[in-house]
């Protein structure tokens, strides 16, 4: 199998790839252990928005305390070993405003049964992403 680099993304295209993922995952506090929920999202003027419902775990542990989070999304190809992965680090807020929260529910439909009426943002304060690439090959060229 042919050796890979990593090559570390600018934020514009972490952000730009992140957007173009169906799924993302949040990473969040729960009774002080690290807690993981995919979920799906959108990327608005780089942040994160997500749907949560009253009641659910998100809501529950991340909403209503502006918990810092991460965020993770990536899309790999395990057999030809390319691919990339962006994690996004920031507090998640309810969008508390109705006009900019009933705008991202209309653009942002939930996969799971149920309103999820609540909007969560995640402000993007640390953006981190790898692309799978192929080395170099000595002479300075990709070895593909």
């Amino acid at each position: 199998m042919t050796a890979r680099d990593l090559k570390e993304l600018s934020r514009a295209d972490a952000l730009r790839l992140l957007a173009s993922a169906p799924i993302g995952r949040i990473v969040f506090t729960r009774h002080a252990l690290p807690a993981v929920r995919p979920v799906n999202h959108i990327v608005v003027d780089g942040h994160i928005v997500i749907r949560s419902d009253p009641g659910t775990v998100i809501s529950a542990e991340v909403a209503p305390s502006g918990a810092v989070v991460a965020f993770e999304a990536d899309e790999l190809d395990v057999e030809e070993r390319l691919g990339w992965s962006v994690i996004v680090t920031g507090v998640a807020r309810l969008v508390e405003d109705p006009e900019e929260a009933a705008s991202y529910r209309a653009r942002l439909i939930p996969w799971l049964a149920g309103d999820r009426d609540q909007v969560i943002r995640i402000r993007a304060e640390m953006v981190t992403g790898f692309e799978l690439v192929p080395a170099a090959s000595p002479n300075g060229s990709s070895s593909v």
